[in-house]
């Protein structure tokens, strides 16, 4: 990867769910969403604030995907990333930051 580019694998999501009231809800009815999660696979030399396998939130929309070894990413700046999600470690704390 070069400069501030990273590559990151998307969170594949369930095509049906269940409400909680019982009703089935198919992929097709289910509105478009406006950020997605993804996992870092991959980052250039001047990225900072992010390391390979940490789980990111971006913007979905305008993103460059690419197909290698028949498994799909997207390639997408530093700048693009609005947060960055951590493991809980205390009891109490939300484990994201942005």
């Amino acid at each position: 990867m070069l400069f501030d580019r990273l590559l990151v694998q998307p969170e594949v999501d369930a095509s049906e769910r269940q409400s909680s009231a019982g009703l089935v809800i198919p992929a097709t009815a289910v509105g478009p969403k406006r950020l997605a999660w993804a996992v870092v696979v991959a980052k250039g030399e001047h990225v900072r604030q992010v390391a390979v396998g940490d789980r990111v939130l971006f913007d979905p929309e305008g993103r460059a995907e690419v197909e290698v070894g028949g498994a799909d990413y997207v390639l997408l700046r530093e700048r693009d990333v609005h947060g960055v999600s951590q493991q809980q470690q205390e009891a109490g704390a939300t484990g994201l930051y942005l």
